[in-house]
C-alpha cells in the first residue's frame, strides 16, 4: 500500500489517533504535513518521522478559527505543492448530560469535530478536482453510530460527519475522489485515560474481541483507505471497533 508521491494533511497530529496516522502514512511514503495547536508536539512528530527516512512538515492549526484553517492550507499548499490525502481528525469532548449542557460546550464541540472537517474539505477540493485524485477520510466515532449519555454534543459531531462523508461521496466521486469516515471504538488514548476503571472494565465487556484498541488500529485502517487498494470504496463507514458495534 505504498503512498509515494503523495502529500498527507492530518489534523489533531500531536497525539492519540492523529499521531498514529501521521506515522503510519509517512511510513508508507506519504509527505505528511501535520497541524494541531500544540507546536511543541508537532516539532516532536516531524523530527522523528524524519529520524526514520520519513518527510514532514508542521503547521500550526486551531481547527475551530476559520482564518487559521485558510492561513494553514495555504502555507501547507504554498510549501508542498497539493495535498492528496486529508485525514480530518481533530476532536474535543465537552461531556454533561443535556439538561445542564451550556450552549458553549455545545457550541465548541460541534465547531471543532464538525465544522472543521467542512472548513478543511473547501481548503484542499479545488486542488483534488483538477487532479482527479484524491482521498478524504474523516475519524468520526462508534458514538456517532450508537450515541452516547452524556455526550450528546460529542455524539451529534460524530454523526454529523458520517452524513458529511456521503454527501461529499457523492459529489466528488465521479473526478476519481473518495471520501470515507473511520469509526473508532473504544481506543486507547489522551482523550480516553481519564475514564475510571470501572467505565473501562464495563467497555471491555461489550467488545467480542475483548481488548481496548490502539491507535494504530485505526491508522492501519486509514492507511488503507487512503491507498489505490481502496479505491473503489467511498462514501463507507469503516468500523474499527472490536465488535462492539456490529451490522
Amino acid at each position: 500500500m505504498t503512498l509515494s508521491g503523495r502529500v498527507a494533511l492530518v489534523t489533531g497530529a500531536s497525539q492519540g489517533i492523529g499521531r498514529a496516522c501521521a506515522l503510519k502514512l509517512a511510513t508508507s511514503g506519504a509527505t505528511v504535513a501535520v497541524a494541531a495547536r500544540n507546536q511543541e508536539k508537532l516539532n516532536e512528530l516531524v523530527r522523528e518521522i524524519e529520524a526514520t527516512g520519513g518527510k514532514a512538515s508542521a503547521f500550526p492549526l486551531d481547527v475551530a478559527d476559520e482564518e487559521q484553517v485558510k492561513t494553514a492550507f495555504k502555507a501547507a499548499l504554498g510549501q508542498l505543492g497539493k495535498v492528496d490525502i486529508l485525514i480530518n481528525n481533530a476532536g474535543i469532548t465537552r461531556d454533561q448530560l443535556v439538561m445542564r449542557m451550556k450552549r458553549a460546550d455545545w457550541d465548541s464541540v460541534l465547531n471543532t469535530n464538525l465544522t472543521s472537517a467542512y472548513l478543511c474539505i473547501q481548503q484542499v477540493i479545488g486542488s483534488m478536482l483538477k487532479q482527479r485524485w484524491g482521498r478524504i477520510i474523516n475519524i468520526t466515532s462508534v458514538f456517532g453510530q450508537m450515541g452516547q449519555a452524556g455526550q450528546a454534543n460529542y455524539a451529534a459531531s460524530k454523526a454529523g460527519l458520517i452524513g458529511l462523508t456521503m454527501a461529499i461521496a457523492r459529489e466528488v466521486g465521479s473526478r476519481n475522489i473518495t471520501c470515507n469516515a473511520v469509526a473508532p471504538g473504544f481506543i486507547e488514548t489522551a482523550m480516553t485515560s481519564g475514564f475510571t476503571d470501572d467505565f473501562k472494565q464495563n467497555a471491555l465487556k461489550m467488545i467480542p474481541l475483548g481488548r481496548i484498541g490502539t491507535p494504530d488500529d485505526v491508522a492501519n485502517s486509514v492507511a488503507f483507505l487512503a491507498s489505490d487498494k481502496a479505491s473503489y470504496i467511498t462514501g463507507h463507514v469503516l468500523s474499527v471497533n472490536g465488535g462492539m458495534l456490529m451490522g
